[in-house]
């Protein structure tokens, strides 16, 4: 039972961290090859844990938008979130964005936060979606016990594409945070003549 909290104590950790956590896939991988605890229940535990824990990085991420961002920055802002939740097909591309993305999900739960979306569905999108993937790769657990579990670690905290991705994301939400949006908005809006 204890490594049942451990487990979800780190992978709650790790999401709550804004850049360069490890990812949660390898925290279930390392769990299964290192106890007897069942690979559905890692599943979900490590999906509600990883769910919650990017949920209060958009939270926090919120509250400190609030408290040091500019008038102008949080206006900004306020245009994109009207933008995405205007048309309900911007709001189904952002949540499978949110489900299914490759994309290093912290930067886009940051991202979240700070525009003040509805973080409720993106955080069930979220959920879902890594549900799915963790399965996958539970699933390809087993050929990782011919590798060395530290040098996958490794290869992925030290990765340079890994690294620049990460960096290019946060770079995103800064020019996020930069872009006049209710300017671009209205400028790309058609005439009702």
């Amino acid at each position: 039972m204890h490594e049942l909290l451990i487990f979800v104590g780190l992978v709650l950790g790790a999401n709550l961290l804004p850049a360069f956590g490890p990812p949660t896939w390898s925290l279930i991988v390392l769990t299964m090859l290192n106890t007897d605890a069942p690979a559905p229940l890692l599943i979900v535990l490590g999906a509600i844990a990883a769910a919650s824990g990017r949920l209060l990085l958009a939270l926090a991420t919120r509250a400190l938008g609030d408290r040091f961002l500019s008038k102008r920055s949080r206006a900004n802002l306020a245009a994109a979130r009207q933008a995405l939740e205007a048309k309900k097909r911007n709001g189904i591309l952002a949540l499978g964005l949110f489900a299914l993305s490759p994309l290093p999900s912290a930067q886009l739960f940051e991202a979240a936060g700070l525009a003040r979306v509805r973080l409720l569905p993106f955080t069930f999108a979220f959920f879902a979606g890594r549900l799915v993937s963790y399965s996958l790769y539970a699933l390809a657990a087993d050929g990782l016990r011919a590798t060395s579990l530290g040098e996958t670690f490794k290869r992925e905290l030290t990765s340079p594409l890994g690294i620049a991705l990460q960096l290019g994301m946060l770079l995103g939400i800064v020019l996020l945070m930069r872009v006049d949006w209710a300017k671009r908005l209205k400028r790309s809006e058609p005439s009702r003549d």
